[in-house]
């Protein structure tokens, strides 16, 4: 009989997100009437830019026709794509990459789970805390994690960002091998600045470390001494994969689409200390596990890099940079404490004095149907907090934030 890989047992109940949803679908089978508004998980309301939607078009039209239609894509991605990624995502930053360094696939998600697949089994691993809940969920599924108890892994290193520390990690005393960053961060919406940034691309330089980027929310940065990538500091390629994605930029959680890059003057060891490129180790995993994302979805990515395409996702990225400008503006008048909302589309909330992410959940979904993320459910330093995302429609924004100041008065 076949055994099966038990780590997944040691996993907690469920994803956060399936747990909201099974709260939410209970409440509105108990109130059909209500009216339900989601600043909850993250997914996106706007249409696809006019320029994406003619792409496609125009790349299912090819598609229609025998000579001009598409088989199995390249394992890492169309050069009309990568050379664009490169031109306007890294080049204009005036950081050179090779195309072989770009591997476009089906969206950050799938990428920051499946590195790990190259990685080995024994290494330690280092996360923020609050984190988002891929990072450690894949890497214990790989063995790496240990057990699950009163919250936290016992074989994870947390790096514990709270107001106190301005939910800025600090240095790592202890030895590990990998460490995530997502920044602008994903819960807290909280940034690293170049010089802060430069304190882990230095660290990891120094203790041989291997940092995890994902730079999934760079778009939504305003602030000049903010980093849109970690190649922007001197060293990172030594050190640093870092991962895209064109869900949140470009509204393609439906259509997925994202890229890792992978330099080629990135190693790891063996167990007998020989080095290895880990951009051919990635390159390999891809080719065996990954048939390439679809030719009308990079068609598609393609667009997001045409000056329309640029115009006009500018533009939705501002709708929701105004949605959370709204929110903090809102919540802070109502005498929240928030933080975020400046470069990343989410609001990191503290919940009032004694108040459980869960029950404060529990409660914005009673009494005012709004949903919420509960902080908790990214970690134990997360308690205490809630977050919100930018990502709503206007309407529906204004009139949750309605409800919850109707509710502090």
């Amino acid at each position: 009989m076949a055994l099966i890989n038990e780590h997944f047992l040691k996993l907690p109940g469920s994803y956060l997100f399936s747990e909201i949803a099974k709260r939410v679908k209970t409440y509105k089978e108990a109130h059909p009437e209500a009216q339900v508004i989601s600043l909850g998980i993250g997914d996106v309301t706007q249409a696809l830019a006019p320029a994406v939607i003619e792409a496609m078009h125009k790349a299912v039209e090819e598609m229609s026709d025998s000579k001009t239609m598409r088989g199995y894509a390249p394992d890492f991605g169309y050069s009309f794509l990568i050379d664009a990624i490169i031109e306007n995502d890294f080049k204009s930053r005036g950081i050179h990459l090779d195309p072989d360094e770009v591997f476009v696939s089906d969206g950050a998600k799938s990428d920051t789970g499946n590195i790990g697949d190259i990685l080995s089994p024994e290494n330690i691993v280092a996360v923020t805390d609050p984190v988002y809940p891929v990072y450690l969920d894949t890497n214990a599924m790989a063995g790496r994690a240990g057990y699950f108890k009163d919250g936290q892994w016992n074989n994870i290193v947390y790096l514990p960002c709270t107001s106190t520390n301005n939910f800025i990690p600090e240095i790592i005393t202890k030895s590990v091998d990998v460490v995530y960053l997502c920044y602008p961060n994903n819960p807290t919406g909280t940034t690293l600045t170049k010089e802060q940034l430069k304190k882990w691309v230095d660290y990891a330089l120094e203790k041989k470390v291997l940092l995890m980027f994902d730079a999934a929310y760079e778009a939504f940065i305003t602030e000049d001494e903010v980093p849109h990538s970690i190649y922007e500091i001197e060293g990172a390629k030594q050190v640093a994969i870092e991962f895209r994605s064109f869900s949140k930029t470009a509204g393609f959680t439906g259509v997925r689409c994202g890229y890792t890059v992978v330099p080629k003057e990135l190693t790891a060891l063996d167990k007998a200390g020989r080095e290895h490129t880990l951009n051919l180790l990635w390159r390999r995993r891809q080719s065996t596990k990954f048939n390439g994302t679809a030719y009308i979805v990079q068609r598609a990515a393609e667009a997001t890099y045409s000056p329309e395409g640029k115009k006009q996702i500018r533009e939705t990225i501002n709708y929701y940079m105004q949605n959370a400008k709204m929110i903090k503006e809102a919540l802070n008048s109502a005498g929240f404490e928030t933080y975020g909302g400046v470069n990343a589309p989410y609001i990191w909330i503290k919940t009032p004095e004694g108040v459980s992410s869960w029950d404060f959940f529990d409660y914005l979904l009673n009494n005012h149907q709004v949903v919420c993320t509960p902080g908790v459910g990214f970690g134990k330093s997360g308690e205490g907090f809630v977050r919100m995302t930018a990502f709503g429609k206007r309407e529906d924004t204004i009139e949750a934030l309605r409800r919850i100041k109707d509710g502090r008065n």
